[in-house]
């Protein structure tokens, strides 16, 4: 257990191992074979961590850390192991207990949903998770730019999609102020976020958030709260394991305060399978965890990686790993014996004892252990029985672990999915009101068409009613046709003739031939009684 100063690790010949807790920060290593009992080492320490008052974040790969948060049993298989152990190392503070423990689980299956926005994990990661090349990489960028530029909450995998296509579609503008952007590069940065969405990170990206100060609780009786990872289902998609947790770190780093060496830290993770962080890693990453892991320890956080083989850890990283715990390694092979003698390298020499060869001989249980002293010097290594455990080695059982996820501090806040208007919602608006536009000036062009169209029809209508007025007034000034105006013009010029020879003929016969003035004269007269005549 934990003392006021250190965590009980176990025994060397009689002497207590103890880690320090002023030291704690300073990182560490659990390395061993598999079934060399590298899980209960981490579960030793996370219940000393816990009792003295530090919160705990475990990676539970294997389903067995969820045990921590039960009692071990009198009447489980190992029970006669952990008792002998703890009498023959002299552990008098020895008893089962349970730990406060909070569930998490990246899927939502078996504990609270831990979620990151696309903007919080940011393009470098989401390169690595993705395994883009240097030119799929920067066209993520210039996505992350624009959407900053432009106001575009990128919060899902949805967003960021949509976020893509929308970068396609202005490519040649953006291109000229960014560099080229083509079609291909996004395509395939497409297809890899659809390949991750079939690993079910969609689940990962998202809201609410984790507020990363849900990680550093303590219980009503001090003990710091041990927060566990499910993360067996999450191995299948290696990639987003190794970027979740270089996320969580990350956070934490931008997140908590700087304070230097505190008298005990102010979080701890654990790390196991560690080597997924770094498999085919790009230098560009490697360098961002070996200053996080550098740097972190100034905000009182330790970082302990648990791996089979210590030469998994990339050595700027390795370098900064005080606290370590080694447990046996198998020499079979060339490879096997590089990482033996590797792994002997690292401790501070003991005189009276062959580190190389004691890695090799270990027992389940035993390892070569180093931690960093008051001074901040590395201890002589040491071969050590570790401590028995007091809670529950084995997973939980599904109803216990129900139970404990109803119950804890964090209940169901996380639980239920907010998906609140961003870049998808935005772009899509802004593209259905583009079509709305589209669509508003074809419909003015075409009632500019129609109304033409009407105006045109009205025209030929008012010409054709110009037409029949005008043929209208033809007729009714033809009431008489021309015809009947000849008829009657000669008519008239008939009848006037016909009057001007019988009045001459009167006009002779009554006044004579006396002189031609009286004889027209006279008809004159008689013209003028007869054109009456003729008229009437």
């Amino acid at each position: 257990m934990a003392g006021e100063t250190g965590i009980f690790v176990g025994s060397a010949d009689g002497v207590r191992q103890e880690l320090v807790l002023r030291r704690a920060n300073r990182h560490g290593l659990i390395a061993g074979a598999t079934g060399t009992g590298k899980t209960v080492t981490l579960q030793v320490l996370a219940e000393g961590f816990s009792a003295a008052g530090v919160p705990v974040f475990v990676s539970d790969v294997k389903g067995d850390l969820s045990g921590l948060g039960m009692a071990g049993s009198p009447t489980a298989r190992t029970h006669a192991i952990f008792a002998a152990r703890a009498q023959e190392i002299g552990d008098t503070e020895w008893r089962y207990g349970e730990l406060p423990v909070q569930l998490w689980d990246l899927f939502g299956e078996q504990g609270h949903p831990i979620r990151a926005t696309i903007s919080e994990m940011g393009p470098l990661l989401l390169a690595r998770l993705l395994d883009l090349n240097e030119t799929q990489e920067g066209v993520l960028n210039v996505a992350f730019h624009v959407a900053d530029e432009e106001g575009l909450l990128l919060l899902d995998l949805d967003d960021l999609q949509a976020m893509l296509a929308h970068c396609a579609e202005r490519a040649s503008e953006l291109s000229t102020k960014f560099g080229n952007i083509t079609k291909a590069s996004v395509g395939t940065i497409q297809r890899q976020l659809l390949q991750l969405r079939t690993q079910g990170a969609a689940n990962f990206f998202g809201e609410p958030a984790l507020d990363i100060s849900e990680f550093i609780r303590t219980d009503d009786r001090g003990r710091g709260v041990v927060n566990i990872l499910a993360a067996d289902k999450l191995m299948a998609s290696p990639r987003l394991y190794g970027s979740f947790l270089l996320w969580m770190l990350s956070e934490l780093f931008e997140t908590l305060p700087e304070i230097g060496d505190p008298d005990k830290p102010v979080l701890v993770f654990f790390f196991d399978e560690a080597h997924l962080l770094f498999d085919d890693a790009p230098k560009a990453l490697l360098d961002k965890i070996e200053q996080v892991v550098r740097l972190i320890r100034s905000k009182g956080v330790g970082v302990y990686f648990i791996t089979q083989n210590p030469i998994d850890i990339p050595e700027d990283v390795a370098g900064q790993l005080g606290n370590r715990v080694q447990h046996a390694l198998r020499a079979f092979t060339p490879k096997d014996a590089k990482a033996v003698r590797s792994a002997a390298e690292t401790f501070r020499a003991n005189p009276n004892l062959d580190v190389a060869t004691a890695i090799t001989e270990l027992k389940v249980g035993e390892a070569l252990v180093s931690v960093l002293q008051e001074d901040g010097s590395p201890s002589p290594v040491q071969r050590t029985l570790i401590r028995a455990p007091g809670t529950r080695v084995g997973p939980l059982a599904p109803d216990e672990r129900a139970l404990l996820i109803t119950t804890d501090a964090v209940a169901d806040k996380y639980d239920t999915l907010i998906d609140r208007e961003s870049a998808e919602e935005m772009l899509a608006a802004k593209a259905d009101e583009a079509v709305a536009a589209a669509a508003e000036a074809q419909a003015e062009n075409a009632e500019d068409k129609a109304s033409a169209a009407r105006a045109k029809e009205q025209a030929r209508i008012a010409k054709e009613a110009e037409r029949t007025r005008l043929a209208t007034e033809r007729a009714q000034a033809t009431a008489t046709s021309p015809w009947a105006k000849v008829a009657t013009s000669a008519a008239r010029s008939a009848s006037s003739s016909l009057g001007r020879q019988v009045a001459n003929e009167v006009g002779r016969e009554i006044f004579g031939s006396r002189g031609r003035r009286s004889s027209s004269l006279g008809a004159q007269l008689v013209r003028g009684v007869l054109g009456g005549l003729f008229r009437g």
